[in-house]
């Protein structure tokens, strides 16, 4: 890995996105939300309170289990921006399927399956409409993406954020709506000792470490154009849209198959592999081969690999905690979707240990990093 003499690593929070002082904020509206619980049940419904800190909320009604989901695209659509500059291209399309991906991945952690999405698009100056085929794309990309989550589009917000948001600037999130029926499909944490991780492979960078990897694109020489080892130009292979794994969840539990756990592996990168609140050391015997993106960017932050892992998907988009018994077909199912799967490692009950151990790369991510809850 070559750097600049006298430059250090690349990091994360560097960068500019420090989850030392995010979390501890999400961490206190958790608290103030559990407060909040009571306040349903007059409706006939209550708060499935094992659902918090977990990927997505649980409403627990007679039959059934209600999720919801918010998530935020980030700064991806700056990428996509100076790309339209660069190439005339807007890339709408796969930002509006980063977008939705980013909510429903989240959503089917549970087992939920997404009923709607809402999307959520603030600007900076409602000029930004004006550009029809950024429209025209986004519109499409989000049509498509509501495809292949198998869901409905259920309409959105277009707030114009003059004075907040910059005139060219766009911030792109949604909801989603999710059931669980029958409540017995309800991906609950129920991980033992000896189940099989099941990684499911990512398409790129998909929606996470964009900040990093802008910073590494402003001190190339040729921005986002510099060529990958494949010849792909850097900005391009960012805009990669992110894999959809809802017709995967979709069809496992159709099929009988039961997750012990899941987990959308975004933001904390590996780390999110301990998501459970229950102690386990996450064991990783194999790893997949990254995408040549991800060489790119450790190489020219540089980014060292416990930064790597520790904050982005490094190939691996989901994972699946799964009895043995069940990763022939769950594997099968993945692939049939033409995503790659990997039964990379084993859970472990060591007591109150909660790490995860990647041995090909010789890291370990301690409890504590994973700052949650």
């Amino acid at each position: 890995m070559s750097e600049a003499p006298g430059a250090g690593p690349l990091t994360y929070a560097g960068s500019g996105v420090n989850y030392e002082q995010i979390d501890p904020f999400k961490r206190l509206a958790q608290e103030a939300a559990r407060a909040t619980a009571g306040n349903i049940e007059r409706l006939g419904v209550r708060e499935f309170t094992p659902s918090r800190g977990e990927s997505a909320f649980l409403v627990e009604t007679p039959h059934a289990y209600l999720a919801h989901v918010e998530e935020g695209l980030g700064t991806k659509n700056r990428v996509a921006d100076a790309m339209r500059r660069i190439t005339g291209r807007s890339f709408y399309d796969h930002i509006a399927r980063d977008t939705v991906a980013t909510i429903v991945n989240d959503l089917i952690t549970v087992g939920a399956l997404p009923l709607s999405v809402a999307m959520h698009l603030a600007v900076g100056a409602s000029e930004w409409f004006a550009d029809e085929m950024r429209a025209a794309d986004l519109v499409r990309g989000w049509k498509e993406a509501c495809d292949l989550a198998r869901c409905v589009w259920g309409g959105g917000e277009t707030p114009t954020l003059k004075g907040i948001l910059e005139p060219e600037a766009a911030l792109l999130g949604g909801s989603a709506l999710g059931i669980v029926q029958p409540k017995e499909r309800l991906i609950a944490p129920r991980l033992a000792h000896g189940d099989t991780i099941l990684l499911l492979a990512s398409n790129g960078i998909h929606a996470n470490g964009l900040t990093l990897a802008q910073s590494i694109a402003a001190k190339l020489p040729d921005g986002y154009l510099t060529p990958l080892p494949d010849g792909r130009p850097y900005g391009e292979a960012l805009l990669d849209p992110s894999v959809i794994y809802v017709p995967v969840i979709d069809d496992l539990l159709s099929a009988g198959i039961l997750p012990h756990y899941a987990a959308h592996i975004t933001g904390h990168g590996w780390r999110k592999l301990m998501r459970a609140a229950e102690p386990f050391v996450y064991v990783m015997d194999r790893i997949p081969d990254p995408q040549p993106v991800f060489a790119f960017v450790q190489e020219h932050g540089p980014v060292t690999d416990a930064e790597a892992y520790g904050n982005l998907n490094m190939g691996a988009g989901f994972a699946l905690y799964l009895d043995p018994a069940d990763v022939p077909p769950a594997a099968a199912i993945a692939e049939g979707h033409g995503i790659a799967a990997l039964a990379a490692g084993t859970v472990e009950k060591r007591g109150d240990e909660q790490r995860v151990i990647i041995r090909p790369k010789g890291l370990e991510f301690a409890g504590e990093t994973l700052g949650v809850r």
